[in-house]
């Protein structure tokens, strides 16, 4: 039976429209401590979206979606996998985001048709120099864990890796509804290496998308603009 995408989004778009369209860093990250999200995370507009639909969907979705391709999940599932990721617009850089991972995409593709993904982009603010949201959400970590550090933030601090600055707040321009099925992969995915794991074995490939591009793998739009 064929998957009628349209109609899917149509019932998840109303639920999506109610979510907040400016996302304060400091509210979204202790709303999710305060709900066992993923706060910890740096990059936490990411994050924030996911916790949003988990919360927000469960009534329409089964989340998180239940089939596994190895260690590798989807965040929903209605009729088809579901991935929902958030995206920075930065001027002067390239529109690409990241997605899933390229072997659990093809082989959910296989069994469903396509996957859906749920784009919401926007553009941040970054902390200036002080970097006080940084030291904030850091304080956070270490009152946490009493003031202990992680073996990954001393393997930092010790290589003298660079700080990057954060992003303190988004404003959601666009939600994009995409359906990623093998045309569309064929045609725009771009396989993204990710390095080695911190026990020095490869990463598993992902997809990324260049969103300029894949104007017409995108069936519905929320424009907040």
């Amino acid at each position: 039976m064929a998957i009628d995408f349209k109609e899917l989004c149509k019932i998840i778009c109303p639920i999506i429209k109610k979510m907040p369209m400016h996302w304060d860093g400091k509210k979204c990250i202790l709303e999710m401590k305060e709900n066992k999200g993923r706060w910890r995370d740096m990059e936490w507009i990411g994050f924030y979206f996911e916790y949003w639909c988990s919360r927000n969907l469960k009534g329409v979705m089964e989340m998180p979606c239940s089939k596994k391709y190895g260690n590798v999940s989807f965040d929903g599932y209605l009729n088809i996998p579901w991935d929902f990721k958030s995206h920075a617009i930065q001027l002067g850089k390239k529109d690409r985001i990241i997605v899933n991972d390229l072997q659990a995409i093809k082989k959910a593709i296989n069994d469903f048709g396509c996957v859906g993904l749920i784009i919401a982009s926007g553009p941040v603010v970054k902390e200036n120099e002080s970097q006080e949201f940084k030291k904030w959400h850091e304080k956070m970590k270490d009152d946490e864990r009493k003031g202990k550090k992680t073996d990954y933030v001393l393997k930092n601090i010790e290589r003298g890796a660079p700080s990057r600055r954060r992003k303190v707040s988004m404003k959601i321009s666009k939600i994009s509804f995409v359906k990623l099925d093998n045309d569309c992969l064929d045609k725009y995915g771009i396989k993204h290496n990710q390095g080695r794991n911190s026990n020095g074995k490869p990463r598993k490939p992902k997809v990324a998308l260049d969103l300029t591009e894949i104007c017409d793998c995108t069936e519905y739009v929320i424009d907040n603009e």
